[in-house]
């Protein structure tokens, strides 16, 4: 057995043994893999020393910004009276607190609480227990699901179906059938009513009900949209969009899934999206923000009229995981909930999110900027290789410019945030939410010098 690497000898390490995830390693043969090895507050550091101003929130997840002793202290705590105990047949404190927690904060009736581990099994325990809904109240046909154009949901089968990138999926068909795509609500490149933003999402929530009358009704058991969407660079729902889409929901019997992955705990300065843009969801999926990212924890918070069969006879839910609902991992989520309540965090966000967007939107004057958009703390820049013509990128420059230089720019700059082109060429800004102004002029700064030597590269 050897030694442990020291810090000097951790990347060679890492490139020998690490499988990293959604990686090029190719990469790395000629570069070290960078090796984060703490971080403080809204920045990260690498085992060299060097600051970088965490754009993306670690992954959309890290809430209350890096280093949080009281965190910590509630893991610690936590391990040294019940480190673990399943939540199968029985239950242990810190999963009933939080159950009751999260049941009290969701809108409506989703008092039903069932834990996960992460964000795609929150996903694809929805989709399961849509499933069975439907089967235990004698609709047992009532089994596929729709979701958007390019959205992602998960990499497990089930969740990867849902998921709406194709260039994501190709690897690991067959997938599970029965996962219906509709469009997505990028105004920016609008198929229809691109001078209209109101109409425009009349039609893209149109089209969900058309997808359903196309399955048939009867066949389709839930529908799984984010309150704003991810891939692609933040799509925010253009009003009426909610209502319209809960209306047909309810017109054909579907359930309505509201993905919050990224979005609850804060991300767009509410508790939950479906809050923000006023809707009522059937279930709701968590992960990420709910612990602040210092533990694994992901939920689906469930109405109680879908619990409502399992309450009768012999009927039983029969999925789980052996980490669902983790004591420690529950216990972390109960100090980072009272973090969040006792800095006025969701207020932070508000008073700040206009300030965050107009910094952004400064750098429209650059001319490979086509659009900035989202909320709260969540935005997208879109490039583009021509403003007036909207014109995007060919492969061989998203290559050569996206991921061949903007991406380690940044990086190298001092931002971390992400630069994908899984639809069109975006930078996606996801920080923090205790950043302040200070910290919105630092990462324009370093997105306007990376930016500007990308438009050359063109």
């Amino acid at each position: 057995m050897t030694a442990s690497p020291g810090s000097a000898d951790l990347p060679a390490s890492a490139r020998d043994h690490l499988w990293l995830h959604f990686a090029r390693h190719s990469a790395y043969t000629e570069t070290d893999i960078p090796v984060i090895e703490r971080g403080e507050g809204v920045y990260v550091y690498d085992t060299n020393g060097k600051r970088y101003l965490d754009g993306l929130a670690g992954l959309f997840a890290v809430q209350v910004g890096h280093g949080r002793e009281e965190l910590a202290q509630a893991a610690a705590e936590q391990t040294r009276k019940l480190a673990y105990f399943p939540l199968w047949s029985a239950a242990h404190p810190a999963a009933v607190r939080l159950g009751e927690r999260l049941a009290a904060a969701a809108p409506g009736d989703l008092n039903r609480v069932f834990f996960t581990v992460s964000g795609g099994e929150s996903v694809e325990t929805a989709w399961k227990l849509a499933k069975q809904y439907f089967k235990l109240t004698g609709k047992p046909t009532k089994h596929k699901v729709i979701s958007r154009s390019m959205a992602y949901h998960g990499t497990s089968q089930g969740a990867l179906s849902i998921t709406g990138i194709p260039g994501a999926k190709a690897d690991f068909e067959p997938l599970v059938p029965s996962a219906i795509k509709v469009p997505n609500t990028n105004f920016y490149r609008a198929p229809e009513h691109g001078d209209d933003l109101v109409a425009f999402g009349r039609w893209a929530a149109d089209q969900i009900e058309q997808a359903i009358l196309m399955e048939g009704a009867d066949t389709v058991a839930a529908v799984f949209l984010e309150p704003l969407q991810n891939t692609g660079g933040c799509f925010p729902p253009p009003p009426g969009y909610w209502q319209r889409v809960r209306e047909i929901c309810d017109t054909y019997d579907v359930l309505l899934v509201s993905d919050e992955v990224i979005c609850a705990f804060g991300r767009l300065g509410h508790d939950f999206g479906a809050r923000r843009y006023g809707y009522q969801p059937d279930m709701i999926t968590v992960a990420k923000g709910l612990t602040s990212g210092y533990a694994p924890l992901g939920a689906v918070l469930a109405s109680d009229r879908l619990m409502e069969p399992f309450l009768q006879g012999h009927n039983i839910f029969m999925h789980g995981s052996t980490y669902g609902g983790h004591p420690v991992s529950c216990a972390v989520a109960m100090a980072n909930l009272d973090i969040i309540e006792n800095e006025g965090i969701y207020q932070h966000v508000q008073d700040n999110e206009a300030a965050f967007r107009s910094t952004l939107d400064k750098l429209r004057d650059l001319p490979i900027v086509g659009d900035v958009r989202g909320a709260g703390f969540f935005y997208g820049i879109e490039l583009v290789k021509d403003k007036d013509t909207k014109l995007t990128f060919t492969p061989d420059e998203s290559e050569r410019v996206l991921r061949g230089y903007l991406s380690t720019a940044l990086f190298d700059n001092g931002l971390y945030c992400r630069a994908d082109d899984r639809a069109e060429p975006v930078v996606q800004l996801s920080p923090p939410l205790v950043c302040d102004q200070s910290h919105f002029d630092e990462m324009e700064q370093i997105l306007r010098v990376s930016l500007e030597k990308a438009y050359q590269l063109l």
